[in-house]
């Protein structure tokens, strides 16, 4: 570890670091030249988090300063306080190394869909079992809209669309001419609801959706085409009316935890009063929590091959995004894990983290999800949030830019190139209605050009706006697509499948006034990416982009030349 700074007079210098909640230890730095002191610590206790500062004493004719070196709040360059009580430590994540993801994951372009939303497959668009005390809208293009008892708040009658399995296969010719070759589907286990969150029963597809017959064939018409299938596993909570808790006895008086303490999954719920007192989901009374820690629990979702995992797998997909990841247990998420590596080692383990999952904190406890054989990625929320408040211009390019490389920093370098890239779910605004059309180039250019596995939001191409859950999960309006943003869609798809350097090259992050820059190079090309969000066209010269990271391609910038680019564009230029 290395600290250079000019300073008047003698001055010794500290560095302060501690474990993860643990005693700080103090190193002595020696001076090496005459600004520059150097200590080493080894890192040789496993994997973890360390925090760190510089104490830094001056001595002079009137006496001792002492003054800290920490981080910032934005990352990258620290600065120096006098008062202890300021000090923000800078991270270090010990892991257990790369955590390589398969070369077909590398190189996908996702797409999210929600199954009820997206395509009927049936040739007279019949729905497929309707079910019991549900509603179907009369046309797609109706918006969804949740009807509510008065009394209780709660979902009364829930509403489908009718796309189900077939009409996945009936689009595959769509989604790879958009340039779409991996797919990640909302849940599809039967459930009460369209959302498929509260699930009944894990061993069985919903009807509505088909058959495990219509689903060998997607999975099989998929791998045919050169596309991947991941499948969301929602292993935090099941639904009420499932046959393991089985509030109102839909599935007999004796089978589930809510009819009888002797049924076999009474151990995975926590009542606090039997049977209508218990622990639930974020406070919905129709999704009871489970208790991960229970053992039959665990053997029934990835224990043996009578599991939950293991029935899915054989169909041949190609790994699961889990559910909820802060609300499982390490031990649970690396169980999932072991049972994915054991199958063929070519399946991937996606978690849903919505903040920075290096050092996220959860229930009181830090997660260790991503520092070795556990999850191989998350879905990449810090950087919507960035993209969204830049194009909006709340943060500046530098604090883009800072922040963009302390993601970098924190993360194992598997893990930050494995990430999800997003700028829209089924779980946010439709990114169209955040950032308004004008802006849509740069929102969509930063996530294709970034490092990670881009993912499109089913409609998010086609112009679908919306709020929040039920706007953002309207139907696919296939008669009604967006031109401009298709086009823009599979520009950035194409460039991405046919840009090495976009894919796994190294990463650099720059600004020149309010233009980010972000710089991909691999072994054989470079690309620059330079986003203008402001109101006026600007000309930009490469070699003036200040980047965080020293690189030797000056020489190489400067033969690009001046770049103009237009108010709320960006451009991709490769060298």
């Amino acid at each position: 570890m290395r600290i250079r700074f000019v300073a008047d007079g003698d001055v010794s210098v500290k560095m302060v670091i501690h474990r993860d909640f643990g005693t700080p230890h103090e190193f002595e730095m020696l001076r090496i030249d005459e600004r520059t002191f150097e200590t080493v610590v080894t890192f040789d206790h496993g994997h973890a988090l360390y925090f760190y500062h510089f104490e830094i004493v001056e001595q002079s004719d009137w006496g001792g300063r002492r003054l800290y070196y920490s981080s910032s709040l934005l990352g990258g360059e620290g600065y120096l306080v006098e008062d202890a009580g300021l000090i923000r430590p800078f991270q270090v994540t010990v892991f257990d190394g790369e955590d390589e993801t398969p070369d077909w994951y590398k190189n996908s372009i996702f797409y999210q869909i929600f199954p009820d939303r997206f395509f009927n497959g049936n040739l007279d668009s019949h729905i497929n079992a309707p079910k019991a005390n549900s509603f179907l809208y009369a046309q797609e293009s109706d918006d969804p809209f949740y009807i509510k008892d008065i009394k209780t708040g709660e979902i009364a009658r829930w509403d489908f669309y009718g796309g189900n399995i077939k009409g996945i296969i009936a689009k595959i010719p769509y989604l790879k001419e958009l340039g779409v070759n991996a797919l990640y589907l909302n849940p599809i286990f039967l459930s009460k609801s369209n959302h498929r969150y509260d699930t009944l029963d894990y061993m069985r597809i919903d009807p509505v959706l088909g058959t495990e017959a219509d689903f060998q064939k997607l999975v099989d018409k998929l791998h045919e085409n050169g596309m991947h299938i991941i499948l969301d596993g929602v292993f935090s909570h099941v639904g009420d009316d499932s046959e393991y808790f089985n509030r109102f006895g839909t599935f007999g008086k004796e089978l589930g935890a809510a009819q009888s303490k002797e049924s076999p999954y009474y151990e995975w719920f926590k009542f606090i009063n039997w049977p209508e007192d218990y622990k639930t989901w974020w406070g919905f009374k129709n999704m009871p929590e489970v208790d991960k820690n229970s053992p039959s629990f665990q053997q029934f979702i990835y224990g043996g091959k009578e599991s939950v995992l293991s029935k899915w797998n054989e169909f041949g997909i190609d790994g699961w995004r889990i559910d909820v990841a802060d609300e499982l247990p390490d031990s649970f998420i690396r169980g999932i894990r072991k049972n994915l590596t054991d199958t063929d080692g070519q399946k991937v383990l996606i978690g849903e983290v919505w903040e920075d999952a290096s050092n996220k904190l959860a229930y009181n406890q830090r997660r260790n999800y991503i520092l070795g054989e556990a999850l191989q990625g998350v879905m990449n929320y810090p950087l919507r949030d960035l993209i969204i408040n830049y194009v909006l211009r709340n943060i500046s390019a530098e604090e883009v830019a800072s922040q963009l490389m302390t993601l970098r920093e924190n993360y194992p370098k598997s893990i930050f190139y494995g990430n999800l890239n997003n700028i829209g779910s089924h779980d946010t605004e439709r990114i169209l209605t955040m950032v308004g059309e004008k802006s849509m180039d740069i929102a969509i250019g930063m996530m294709f050009v970034m490092p990670g596995v881009p993912t499109i939001y089913y409609g998010d191409e086609a112009g679908m706006t919306g709020n929040k859950d039920p706007e953002n999960r309207k139907f696919f309006p296939w008669n009604d697509i967006h031109e401009p943003f298709y086009t823009l869609y599979h520009y950035w798809a194409h460039e991405r499948l046919e840009n090495e350097a976009l894919k796994t090259g190294d990463f650099n992050v720059g600004f020149v006034g309010n233009c980010l820059a972000i710089l991909r190079c691999s072994e054989h090309s470079s690309s620059i990416y330079i986003a203008n969000p402001n109101e006026s066209s600007v000309t930009i010269n490469p070699v003036d982009i200040i980047f965080l990271r020293d690189h030797n391609l000056y020489e190489d910038l400067s033969l690009i030349g001046v770049i103009e680019i237009a108010s709320k564009f960006s451009c991709l230029k490769r060298f």
